[in-house]
């Protein structure tokens, strides 16, 4: 069972708050002026700077903006600034409807996005209508870069290009849109090349970020240091293993991490997550199913700890739907068992790597 330290630890980590989206207003806050009114309209001082620092920090951006959208595009465009912000809701709905879409859209919690706006009653709507979005007066901008929650402790290799994997996201969505055949017919055209290895030690700052980051496809919530998870990997007691995934369209990066504690004749994920982005793509059942062949091989019972939360009953269902079985349940989380008699194959539109 779970530990009272490791709730305490687990808990107290899982308090820190993580900007995963900044969403801006653009008049009179990404530029001076009102685009439908004044002749002309000016970016604020040093906005580009900070445009630029955000998504070299791996934290996406949007607008929330009351504009005619087709003249607002063209003036980001103008300004050199379009491709920085994704799905960006220029309409005259409510700038909580238009946060509600973009965090619908982009699959992530209302509380890991921050809005930018110079009018105080909107900001005043949002803080009323989605209490967990953090606001910021468009007059704090310069101080925006400094705040904790606009600093991951670590910069990796998919934070900085996270913006171009999004844009990746969307090729592939208007493909599906256009394709016409099963899902299963669909994703054999991804052409995707799926691979799980051993943790090494520079894939801990992404097995860091993806702990701090993934909420909802996440077994436990639970979030790990960079130094705990080294203790793992180095551990003969635990196997720490990370996954990646491209197709066609380009990488997903690294994009999930299981976490196993080994006993002599039992085995306990003690975690297993997976980044949103990749939810249709049916990765899950292989890292499940290559965790239950591993077991099998090795011949040791194979058990599973889910801590449930508001948003990760998706994992839930995964484990059942792989054959887990509750044998306990104390309302803070349930242990689950395998018995390893029906393991699936490998889809056969994936190419499956397990690097040792």
């Amino acid at each position: 069972m779970i530990s009272t330290q490791e709730q305490e630890v687990n808990s107290k980590q899982k308090d820190k708050k993580v900007i995963k989206c900044v969403v801006w207003d653009l008049d009179n806050t990404i530029w001076h002026g009102v685009l439908l009114e004044d002749e002309k309209v000016s970016l604020r001082k040093n906005i580009v700077d900070i445009i630029h620092t955000l998504d070299s920090r791996g934290i996406i951006q949007s607008i929330a903006s009351k504009n005619e959208r087709a003249i607002a595009i063209g003036k980001l465009e103008e300004f050199g600034l379009k491709e920085y912000f994704l799905y960006p809701q220029i309409n005259w709905n409510s700038k909580a409807a238009s946060l509600k879409e973009i965090a619908n859209i982009l699959n992530i919690g209302m509380n890991a996005i921050a809005f930018i706006d110079d009018q105080l009653f909107e900001l005043e709507e949002v803080k009323f209508s989605l209490p967990e979005i953090l606001c910021i007066n468009a007059d704090k901008i310069g101080n925006i870069l400094d705040m904790p929650v606009m600093n991951p402790r670590f910069i990796t290799e998919d934070s900085q290009i996270r913006r171009l994997m999004y844009i990746s996201d969307i090729e592939r969505q208007n493909a599906e849109k256009e394709f016409v055949g099963t899902a299963d017919e669909f994703l054999a055209t991804l052409n995707m090349n799926f691979t799980i290895s051993s943790a090494k030690e520079e894939d801990l700052q992404r097995a860091e970020e993806l702990t701090l980051r993934t909420n909802q496809l996440n077994t436990t919530g639970y979030t790990y240091s960079y130094d705990e998870l080294n203790h793992f990997r180095q551990s003969d007691n635990h196997k720490l293993l990370i996954a990646s995934l491209e197709d066609k369209y380009g990488s997903y990066g690294k994009i999930g991490l299981v976490l196993i504690e080994c006993q002599p004749n039992s085995w306990t994920i003690k975690l297993l997550l997976m980044s949103c982005r990749v939810m249709s793509r049916g990765v899950g059942t292989i890292m499940m199913n290559h965790i239950m062949s591993m077991a099998k091989s090795n011949n040791v019972r194979l058990v599973a700890e889910f801590v449930p939360n508001e948003r990760n009953r998706m994992m839930y269902i995964s484990y059942k739907f792989a054959g887990f079985k509750e044998t306990a349940n104390n309302n803070d989380s349930v242990i689950l068992e395998n018995d390893l008699s029906r393991i699936q194959p490998v889809p056969s539109y994936v190419k499956f790597q397990v690097i040792t």
